[in-house]
């Protein structure tokens, strides 16, 4: 083909230029080898030769320094020729103030006591500078030699007792630097240059000490680390100072003495900040070095403190001034201070464990005055108890008194203060106050057990004994809100503790014993009344139950001022009327039981039987009354139901009449159906002996869940086989 066999000419074409170029390529490649392997030749060779002249060289060196030795011992003359040339030269260097070192040492001590504490302190470096150049030099020619060295020191001698007198005035000034850099700054900055000064020559003499091993007489001076011994000295003797009073001459020593500290402390690191720290170097950082200071110095005074016998307001003062003042804004925390440093890095002034030694001593003194407080208001409380006057009222009309606010104004205070601490401490004393309430609540029960058994001697005293019961009730109710009320405002958590459980059940149990106690009053001008139920002067036209239901709403008019309890679903007042219908029935049925009449006919027994229905609706008019219509009717059925019995004429039937009551309460028992035969009076003894076995051999089936009654009324001596339960 044609086009093949042009790209086969083109290519043999182009074949040969490729080889050239390649072959080219190689041997330009070969020639750098070898341009490279000659150089390295060549360098080697080189360094080869100029090795051989270095040996050559340093074996002539050897032997020229072998030959030389003994010039150089020769030489010796000479040396001491130049130390004794450079002696003399300082010699005469120092010569003017060699001859006048007496002159200049008196102009320095006029400077000193003129305060020109600059001026002063050149004076005497010039001294110090000829005494240690001569002692140098000394030193250089016969360290040995301790005769001209104290030659020289004896000469100088008062040179060190004018440093001396100029470092007193330089403390002087720093114990004053509070004073100084508002009146005179000028001053303490030239303190800080002096001290500057002498911590550059100090540095310069241990540099010369550690190449010649010389230190002249009273260095190193360390007048830096001197100045902040007199600074921290200064801080401790002004805090010391804050303190003027003691617990004899006043009871709030302690917190005056914290108060004017923290001022103090305040007003001297604001003083640092704006002021004094334009008078140090910066390197000194001394806005710093005074907060830790303060700081330093604090917590050891505070320490101190702790350490001290203190009563239980003085440790919680303390406590809150250390835990809460220190880095308040009113402190540390300025917010001029703030900037400068971070309060919350600050170590604790005092340790935990003073800290916790601290509380645990305040909860002792703290329990053992919350006892003697609790106390002393349940002294007084019962002091009120015997007035001549009825006890107050709230703005509702419920009796009280004030033991209540008393008693809860002392924890709301302790609370209070124990919240300054911190939380964790709050919730401990709000568990040491519920567990002394709850030892309070025992006594305060106690109490009032002892109020009733003193009534009971002689019922005219106290002359408002029921007014005062209802007070106490009232207070049960009372103490249960304030609880919950300091438990909300002083406590995160809702659960209930043991303590919680206790007084619950106390302040019921005061509650209801309170209740008793009344009801016992109530019956007790009652029991006259009682006794004439169910006997001929009843049948007769009796008033009795008339007196008793007047005397009962009376005291219950009382009885309307006690206040609801804790029990949602009534009220105390409806529990004390519940009961005090319970208890007027059964004295009405024991009367039945106790056989005080026996009908002589069935005009009798219809009389007797239609006065019981009577009072029995009258009962039960005065209870739903008293108790707002809730009143259990089912009580006053009782008696009309064995009215039902007297009041039945046929005999024959007399054994379902009694069935009956038997099935609607069915806790009647044998001696009660005996005890009716017998105050019906026309039951046989067979009769009764068959109605009792008749109903031991058919008991009937309950008929209502009715409130069992029956079972609290004993009749009196009468042994009949028991036939029901």
């Amino acid at each position: 083909r044609s086009d093949t066999l042009e790209v086969l000419c083109s290519q043999s074409k182009l074949e040969p230029k490729v080889y050239h170029c390649v072959s080219f390529s190689l041997q330009a490649a070969i020639q750098s080898q070898l341009d490279g392997v000659r150089t390295g030749l060549s360098q080697l060779h080189n360094a080869l030769v100029d090795v051989k002249d270095i040996r050559c060289s340093l074996a002539n060196v050897s032997n020229d320094w072998r030959k030389s030795i003994n010039t150089i011992e020769n030489l010796k003359d000479v040396k001491d020729a130049v130390v004794q040339h450079s002696q003399l030269a300082a010699a005469v260097e120092n010569l003017k103030n060699i001859f006048s070192v007496p002159e200049i040492v008196q102009e320095t001590h006029d400077l000193i006591e003129q305060g020109e504490l600059l001026q002063a302190h050149r004076k005497l470096m010039d001294l110090e500078c000829s005494r240690d150049d001569l002692m140098y030099e000394q030193y250089r020619m016969d360290s040995k030699n301790t005769h001209d060295m104290n030659l020289i020191r004896s000469y100088f001698g008062e040179v060190q007792s004018l440093s001396e007198e100029l470092a007193k005035q330089l403390w002087m000034v720093l114990q004053r630097s509070m004073g100084t850099v508002r009146k005179d700054p000028t001053m303490l900055v030239s303190v800080v240059r002096i001290i500057e000064r002498e911590e550059k020559i100090d540095r310069r003499m241990l540099d010369r000490m550690k190449q010649t091993g010389f230190m002249p007489p009273g260095r190193p001076k360390k007048w830096k680390e001197k100045m902040f011994e007199v600074l921290e000295g200064t801080v401790s003797s002004r805090i010391e100072g804050t303190q003027s009073e003691t617990r004899e001459s006043d009871k709030m020593w302690l917190v005056r003495l914290l108060e004017i500290t923290r001022k103090y402390v305040l007003d001297d690191l604001i003083v640092v900040k704006n002021l004094m720290v334009q008078c140090f170097p910066l390197h000194y950082n001394i806005f710093n070095v005074f907060f830790n200071l303060y700081h330093r110095v604090l917590s050891a005074r505070v320490q101190e403190l702790a350490s001290e016998d203190l009563e239980a307001n003085e440790i919680v003062s303390l406590l809150t001034w250390v835990l809460k003042t220190n880095t308040s804004v009113d402190m540390m925390g300025h917010p001029e201070l703030f900037v400068e440093v971070d309060v919350n890095s600050l170590e604790p002034l005092l340790p935990q464990q003073v800290v916790d030694e601290l509380l645990s001593k305040y909860i002792q003194t703290l329990t053992s005055n919350i006892t003697g407080w609790l106390r002393k208001a349940l002294e007084t409380d019962k002091k009120d108890w015997k007035k001549e006057t009825e006890p107050e009222a709230d703005q509702d009309g419920y009796f009280q008194t004030t033991l209540p606010a008393i008693v809860f104004q002392i924890f709301e205070q302790n609370l209070q203060v124990a919240a300054q601490i911190n939380e964790t401490f709050k919730e401990q004393v709000l568990r040491l106050c519920l567990k002394q309430m709850n030892s309070f609540l025992i006594r305060y029960r106690e109490e009032a057990i002892a109020l009733k058994e003193d009534h009971l001697k002689d019922r005219k005293l106290p002359h408002f004994y029921t007014q005062y019961m209802i007070a106490i009730i009232n207070n049960c109710q009372t103490f249960k809100e304030s609880i919950n009320s300091l438990k909300k405002k002083y406590s995160h958590t809702a659960e209930n503790t043991q303590n919680d459980a206790a007084i619950e059940k106390t302040l019921g149990d005061v509650a209801k014993d309170g209740c008793a106690f009344l009801l016992d009053e109530v019956f007790m001008d009652l029991e006259q009344h009682l006794n004439e139920l169910l006997t001929r002067k009843w049948l007769s036209g009796s008033n009795a139950v008339d007196t008793i239901c007047a005397t009962v709403e009376d005291y219950f008019y009382d009885f309307a001022k006690i206040k609801k309890p804790y029990n949602k679903a009534s009220c105390l007042k409806c529990e004390i009327t519940t009961e005090a219908h319970r208890r007027v029935v059964i004295e009405y049925l024991k009367a039945i039981m106790q056989k005080r009449i026996s009908f002589r006919n069935a005009e009798e027994r219809k009389e007797g039987a239609e006065r019981m229905i009577k009072e029995a609706d009258q009962l039960k008019f005065l209870f739903r009354k008293l108790s707002d219509g809730e009143a259990a009717d089912s009580l006053c059925d009782a008696i009309a139901a064995i009215a039902e019995v007297f009041k039945l004429t046929d005999p024959t039937l007399l054994y379902l009449e009694v069935s009956t009551l038997v099935s609607r309460y069915p806790d009647v028992r044998e001696e009660h159906i005996t005890a009716l035969l017998a105050v019906r009076g026309d039951a046989s003894r067979d009769m009764r002996q068959m109605i009792i076995e008749t109903l031991n051999q058919n008991r009937p089936a309950s008929t209502a869940n009715i409130q069992p009654i029956f079972r609290d009324i004993t009749v009196p001596s009468m042994t009949v086989p028991k036939l029901l339960k």
